[in-house]
């Protein structure tokens, strides 16, 4: 299993993020925190790590999950969660966002490969491949000049974590009466089409042909996250991508349809653990 060493185990944990660029389209994230709450967000790419010390508290999918050392968290595309330290101590933990294009393409079907490109839990136990991970993030954090050895290995562990907790991602089945896959996409749709103007329920209702209080329901049950959640994440990323290309923040604050930088800022820090200017310096 893997464990910090003694120093740094020792060392008081403290609220603290490190972005970094890695080959494959893949962001490394490590980090710690004694007291930061995420709030409620997703990504629109997998998110993949590993505790490396303390309690890892956090809901996904209605389910309270604590992640200790050694466990592994394992979000798809889209599925909402939160995060919060799960004792006094703080935690820490190792993380990769990867891309859904770089997930899929770890599937090697003409190798007679079995797993399945989606999760099928946000928390497992498994000390080989949570070892592996963290060996794996070392290797791409120090991978100038061997970018196709990173990506190669990196690809090489996501495909064993699928075919050891993969499954196939399942159809909207648990939506209310009336409510089908195609009401609820055109609702996402619509979203990601007018992120920047300040939706409301009554206006996505309409686009679904429901009632508000089924819209919400509707939407809730089948992506486990209400409408307004996957607003703010939808914005978020929008956010990230407009930061990267050098857009002042408070241009992106309002172009992704956030009141101002302040606003921008706060929702920014509750989803993605550090605030704009902060990421912009690490990941960019």
């Amino acid at each position: 299993m893997y464990r910090e060493s003694s120093t740094a185990a020792s060392a008081p944990v403290s609220n603290e993020a490190r972005f970094s660029a890695a080959p494959g389209g893949i962001t490394l994230l490590q980090a710690s925190f004694a007291d930061h709450a995420f709030e409620r967000h997703s990504h629109d790419c997998f998110a993949i790590g590993v505790t490396t010390y303390g309690v890892q508290r956090f809901r996904c999918k209605g389910q309270r999950h604590d992640s200790h050392v050694g466990d592994l968290v394992l979000f798809n595309p889209d599925e909402d969660h939160d995060g919060a330290p799960g004792s006094a101590d703080g935690f820490r933990y190792l993380l990769w966002y990867v891309p859904a294009a770089f997930v899929h393409g770890c599937l090697d079907r003409d190798a007679g490969f079995a797993g399945q490109p989606y999760f099928a839990a946000p928390h497992r136990t498994g000390p080989r491949l949570a070892a592996a991970f963290s060996r794996q993030t070392l290797a791409l954090l120090d991978s100038t000049g061997e970018s196709l050895r990173a990506e190669s290995t990196a690809a090489a562990l996501i495909g064993q974590l699928l075919a050891r907790h993969g499954e196939r991602p399942q159809a909207v089945l648990d939506a209310p009466r009336r409510a089908t896959a195609a009401h609820l996409a055109r609702v996402k749709d619509y979203i990601h089409a007018h992120y920047q103007a300040d939706l409301t329920v009554a206006e996505l209702a309409a686009v679904a042909g429901l009632s508000r209080a089924h819209l919400t329901r509707a939407f809730t049950a089948a992506y486990h996250m209400p409408p307004h959640v996957y607003l703010n994440s939808v914005r978020i990323a929008q956010a990230q991508a407009l930061i990267r290309l050098g857009t002042p923040l408070a241009a992106t604050a309002i172009d992704c349809g956030f009141a101002d930088q302040s606003h921008l800022t706060r929702r920014f820090k509750g989803s993605v653990g550090v605030s704009p200017a902060d990421w912009r310096r690490m990941a960019c």
